[in-house]
């Protein structure tokens, strides 16, 4: 195929792809294809295929029954690839291709690109006193970013426009309370560094840690904090948020840990 890299033909692929995508569940984050199912592919010889296939982080060839190869596409990494190539909305791709665990996962693929240490879904229970143990509240942090001394919590919410201020602030209020709940169970906060650091990590000169709780959202709002401080984030800036975090930090509610019980061992 002449011109097979040109910005036209690149263009034209991820339309394409694009279009194949919007049939699939928005369940699945990867799907497989026959390369006679993307007719882009039609006339591209196989070692041209091969080549061009691996210039693409969001599409692989793997095997299947039988030996067959199949093209496997990853569609977080295709969303994020594709709103540079086709300039098209942010909030639609994602709406048609991915439901609320794909859009976890696009967060925590927009941070780890940032360089942040990532886990998704986070459980523990609160320091309550209860009188009985089984009470205790459970809480869920869907991503949790770690960079130096920034610990960042994340709601994420497939949210649109039509979601009232109210709805919104009363939600980046509970994920406030979140990271008090996190602060106030040492056990489960040193469990979270393990999990994310590692084992017996280095933590003196991150100290203190510094909780920031953040709602990222489908589309932008007009209001960027809550009546708390708490950031409300469009996922479209994202990725500048987190570039610009250190000089906006003092605009934000955190909360502080100056300490951190590190254990040898996990049980």
């Amino acid at each position: 195929m002449a011109n097979l890299y040109s910005a036209v033909s690149i263009k034209q692929f991820f339309h394409e792809i694009y279009a194949i995508l919007r049939n699939t569940e928005n369940k699945a984050t990867e799907v497989w294809f026959e390369f006679s199912e993307i007719s882009f592919f039609n006339n591209i010889n196989k070692f041209e295929l091969l080549e061009f296939i691996s210039n693409f982080e969001f599409m692989e060839i793997k095997k299947g029954n039988y030996n067959v190869k199949f093209v496997s596409i990853n569609k977080v990494l295709f969303v994020m690839e594709a709103i540079r190539i086709m300039g098209l909305d942010l909030k639609d791709i994602v709406s048609e291709l991915l439901d609320y665990n794909g859009f976890e996962v696009l967060v925590n693929q927009i941070l780890s690109k940032n360089n942040y240490k990532v886990l998704n879904n986070f459980r523990f229970s609160d320091k309550s006193n209860f009188k009985s143990k089984t009470r205790q509240k459970r809480y869920e942090i869907d991503v949790i970013g770690i960079k130096r001394k920034e610990i960042l919590l994340i709601d994420a919410k497939q949210w649109r426009r039509k979601d009232s201020f109210s709805s919104m602030n009363k939600a980046a209020n509970l994920q406030f309370q979140r990271a008090i709940a996190l602060k106030n169970n040492p056990d489960a906060f040193s469990k979270l560094i393990h999990n994310i650091l590692g084992i017996n990590p280095d933590v003196s000169n991150r100290l203190p840690f510094r909780l920031l709780p953040i709602m990222v959202t489908l589309e932008d709002n007009f209001n960027k904090l809550n009546d708390n401080q708490v950031p409300l984030v469009s996922i479209y800036y994202l990725n500048s948020f987190l570039q610009e975090l250190e000089r906006y930090l003092h605009y934000y509610k955190m909360i502080k840990i100056k300490s951190v019980n590190i254990q040898k061992k996990l049980i």
